[in-house]
């Protein structure tokens, strides 16, 4: 069975972990799943390089976890930090291992059941890059982005309530009307594009059907790492 390494901060990467183990049950049997190892930098040394626009020094985070993953016998990787996939394209040509891609796999999951037009949710840093109109376009689809002033207001809610575990009623009632705009634009479905999104959003409150890209990255890394493992 092929061995996944993970990075990202402590409650989006911990909903992925969870996700990996609980979901791993269905492919591998009761108590099974995919071997896991983990690494994950200090957020704030992530943030200093996001907030000086400093993508070679996300990127040089990035390959010393997947160097130590490496070296801990991992044989693919996932990183449940969308914001953090600007710099994919500076790590994967350097990385000792392959990686998969959260924007990808959102991507590829949004066409596989007809969707067309994407709302995306997310830090400033992510919703301001191309990470998912690239990835959109890449399947024909349309990414549609919030406005100035909501980008502001959801990064701000991320970084100082959702990755601290902090899950405020209002925070919740923001995050369903930012949703309703996406609806009225004529969007089909919502990109939850942040990995801490998820804890507190999903399709039981959402105007629109949810694309949790914190559970999907964990489904594609148990199909990889049990597809490996079937075909060894």
């Amino acid at each position: 069975m092929a061995k996944s390494g993970r990075l990202r901060s402590a409650e989006g990467a911990a909903l992925c972990y969870r996700t990996i183990c609980a979901e791993g049950q269905a492919v591998l049997g009761a108590h099974a799943h995919p071997p896991v190892s983990l690494h994950t930098p200090s957020l704030a040394d992530y943030v200093a390089c996001l907030d000086a626009s400093d993508l070679d020094g996300v990127a040089a985070l990035m390959l010393d976890s997947a160097e130590r993953l490496a070296r801990a016998g991992a044989d693919f990787l996932v990183c449940p930090d969308n914001t953090i996939h600007q710099a994919m394209h500076l790590v994967q040509p350097r990385s000792p291992l392959p990686w998969l891609h959260i924007a990808q796999v959102v991507a590829s999951e949004a066409s596989a059941r007809g969707f067309r037009r994407l709302g995306l949710t997310g830090t400033r840093w992510l919703v301001d890059s191309d990470v998912y109109p690239r990835a959109c376009e890449g399947v024909g689809l349309e990414c549609v982005r919030p406005s100035g002033e909501q980008r502001d207001r959801m990064g701000r809610l991320i970084m100082d309530e959702l990755v601290r575990g902090v899950f405020e009623p209002a925070t919740v009632r923001y995050f369903q009307s930012l949703i309703e705009t996406f609806q009225a634009a004529g969007c089909d479905a919502v990109i939850l594009g942040c990995t801490e999104i998820p804890l507190i959003i999903g399709d039981a409150n959402s105007a629109l059907p949810t694309l949790d890209s914190t559970r999907l990255l964990a489904r594609a890394a148990i199909d990889r790492a049990c597809g490996a493992a079937g075909q060894a």
